[in-house]
């Protein structure tokens, strides 16, 4: 008897445990790829830039901003003004045309204007309606790429009333328009016993500046807080007026006004009919008291003092001229009217030119073609009447030329504006007169 052959007997592969162990590494290998792509996915993600419009991924807008290697970014004016609540035009609101180094945005409350190689943005109230203008500045001007007007994330935050942030190491931009902030702390006035934040145009951008101007109506009165909703100003004015380009306050109680800091500092007494910011870069506020009017800075010091009939001219009169300030003429003359007679002080609140003219600027009558004039920008030169003639002023007070032209107009033809005088009826060319000089 063979023992060895008879106890053995073939043994045939179990094919079940290897398939098993062939579907666990397949497994393995698949997670291990899935857990790859997520991470490679997340990692993407981190480190593509994604812009955000009032809490909503806006990829259109993202592919308009130019990132430069200084980290300066640029957005394209009129191509993202859709996106913010605004339409845009080529030109100038005030001066219409297709001038395509200028252009303008607009909203149901208010305009900005842009202009080629400019750091300065004007922007006027549609409810203003002597056209005088607030401007702003910004560090870099705007620049032009491929002939298309950019201007960086800082005038974007200026000319459209936004709040920008971008988180350079998340490559986040995030932006917010003004009525999603102001809807969004709605319920930080109620929160804080206020029955609403109060809805006038400019008071609103206050919210650009971290601070909700409230109302309690039952009372009516306004007050200031912070985002907060730490007091700021105590809620027992009559009226308060933001001014955005300066974040101070203008108060009202008892039927005056003054001027309050974001800090509560009193800048300007509560004593006066009526305050209004004239000059930004000199912080100069028309004053009036008792009917009499004067100038003063913020903190307070007078510059003109509360006495004379009239400041500042009527500048709807002028609509071709392009008047940006009907107080500060040609960025240093200040128009004054004592009686019935007009003078020029500069912006230091010194007499220029004294009370001698019967008016500034001239209106056109008989000729069709003339368009009335009060500037003459380029020069820096007004045009002041007295007897019913004519001269020229430099913005240093000084006669360019005796009291003795019969007309001094402008035309504009093919958009181009023209300068003509006449003197013994001879027509001559203002540019060229004062190039001569």
């Amino acid at each position: 008897m063979n023992l060895i052959d008879e106890s053995f007997e073939e043994k045939k592969p179990d094919n079940s445990k290897k398939l098993v162990r062939i579907i666990i590494i397949v497994m393995a290998i698949l997670l291990v790829a899935i857990i790859g792509i997520i991470v490679t996915i997340v990692y993407m993600k981190n480190n593509t830039l994604m812009l955000y419009i009032d809490g909503k991924q806006n990829d259109k807008v993202k592919e308009m901003m130019v990132i430069e290697d200084d980290g300066t970014v640029y957005f394209p004016i009129k191509e993202v003004a859709s996106y913010l609540g605004y339409k845009s035009y080529n030109g100038e609101y005030s001066n219409k045309s297709e001038d395509t180094s200028k252009c303008y945005v607009e909203c149901s409350n208010e305009i900005a204007n842009f202009s080629l190689n400019s750091n300065k943005i004007y922007k006027l109230l549609t409810s203003n309606k002597d056209l005088n203008y607030d401007y702003y500045y910004t560090s870099k001007p705007v620049k032009a790429m491929n002939g298309v007007l950019y201007t960086t994330s800082e005038g974007l935050e200026l000319a459209f009333n936004v709040s920008f942030q971008y988180d350079v190491n998340n490559k986040r931009v995030v932006i917010y328009t003004m009525p999603y902030l102001v809807e969004s702390y709605n319920t930080m006035a109620l929160d804080n016993g206020y029955e609403k934040i109060n809805n006038e145009f400019n008071n609103q951008k206050a919210i650009l500046n971290n601070m909700l101007i409230v109302e309690k109506e039952k009372n009516n009165v306004f007050g200031v807080i912070d985002l907060k909703g730490n007091v700021v100003l105590e809620a027992k004015y009559d009226n308060i007026e933001f001014i955005p380009n300066m974040g101070d306050f203008l108060v009202e109680s008892d039927g005056k006004v003054g001027l309050m800091s974001a800090k509560r500092e009193t800048k300007i007494q509560i004593l006066y009919d009526d305050l209004k910011l004239i000059d930004s870069d000199l912080d100069l506020f028309l004053v009036e008291k008792d009917r009499k009017y004067g100038i003063m800075d913020s903190k307070g010091n007078i510059k003109l003092y509360i006495e004379y009939d009239e400041i500042g001219i009527d500048n709807t009169k002028f609509a071709q001229n392009d008047i940006k300030n009907k107080y500060v003429l040609v960025n240093n003359l200040i128009p004054v009217k004592q009686g019935k007679l007009w003078g020029l002080f500069d912006k230091n609140g010194n007499m220029i030119a004294d009370f001698e003219y019967d008016s500034f600027g001239y209106i056109a009558s008989s000729n069709k073609d003339a368009i009335n004039l009060l500037l003459i920008p380029d020069y820096n030169v007004v045009v002041a009447c007295k007897n019913k003639k004519y001269t020229l002023i430099n913005s240093s007070g000084k006669k360019l030329c005796a009291v003795v032209l019969d007309d001094v107009y402008m035309t504009i033809r093919s958009g181009k504006k023209y300068y003509y005088m006449n003197f013994n009826d001879k027509n001559l060319n203002v540019l060229e007169y004062l190039d001569s000089l």
